[in-house]
């Protein structure tokens, strides 16, 4: 429980807009969303498995990390906030992150996507 108020000070304190850390000449805060929006593509989890990301701690400590999207504060800055957070919540699954390497399941995940886009228009 300490951890996790920890962890979620940690992300108030580094990650918000108005805090301009830069890493490369960028801002830290629009990399980690250029980051976590491209999540919501189901061939990209993909290719982040077959790198071997997906076994690697630190990797998914980052991404639980990266939970701090779920703020209202910093929700509003996703595009597509249901596929990006769903995605952040699968990739915490150890299940998931093998799963998501058999194309069947990621053809799945592309086919559900474009479904739900469709009911939405």
């Amino acid at each position: 429980m300490a951890e996790a108020k920890g962890q979620q000070a940690t992300a108030d304190a580094i990650a918000t807009p108005s805090v301009n850390i830069q890493y490369g000449g960028e801002d830290r805060f629009v990399l980690e969303l250029e980051f976590v929006q491209m999540l919501a593509n189901p061939h990209y989890l993909s290719h982040l498995a077959t790198q071997k990301l997906l076994d690697n701690e630190e990797f998914i400590a980052y991404l639980d990390y990266l939970q701090y999207f779920r703020q209202p504060k910093y929700l509003r800055y996703l595009q597509y906030p249901t596929p990006t957070l769903r995605a952040l919540e699968l990739l915490q699954e150890e299940s998931f992150r093998k799963a998501i390497l058999i194309p069947g399941v990621v053809e799945q995940m592309n086919t559900e996507g474009f479904q739900a886009a469709l009911a939405m228009s």
